[in-house]
């Protein structure tokens, strides 16, 4: 994994980028849009799927819908994985004092659960 510094102080975590993509964009699709399209696909069906368990007041139906949700949310981690790894898809690292900032505020909230660990 790579950690490649931007103007804004931000790093973007990412692996080096690999795959054969064009240098000039055409309007075919190569494979990194492919697998964007799949996500995209995968995040779709994912939703699709949880409001439709949401509905279901028969229950095999319920679980047979149940099994294929968590099949799109497997292939959409595989998917994802694929184009992290081919440096297709990258993500920002926060500075330490944001993360930190934010785990304080969620900590925080710990104490607004009914049930207390």
């Amino acid at each position: 994994m790579q950690h490649i510094p931007t103007n804004t102080q931000e790093h973007i975590m990412m692996v080096q980028q690999t795959g054969n993509l064009p240098q000039v964009k055409d309007p075919q699709m190569n494979d990194r849009d492919r697998l964007n399209d799949l996500l995209a696909t995968e995040k779709y069906l994912s939703m699709g799927y949880n409001v439709a368990l949401n509905e279901f007041s028969h229950r095999e139906l319920y679980d047979t819908v149940k099994m294929i949700l968590s099949d799109t949310h497997d292939a959409h981690r595989v998917t994802f994985e694929q184009m992290f790894n081919l440096g297709w898809y990258k993500l920002p690292q926060q500075p330490l004092d944001t993360v930190a900032l934010a785990y304080n505020q969620f900590s925080n909230y710990q104490g607004q659960f009914p049930y207390q660990q």
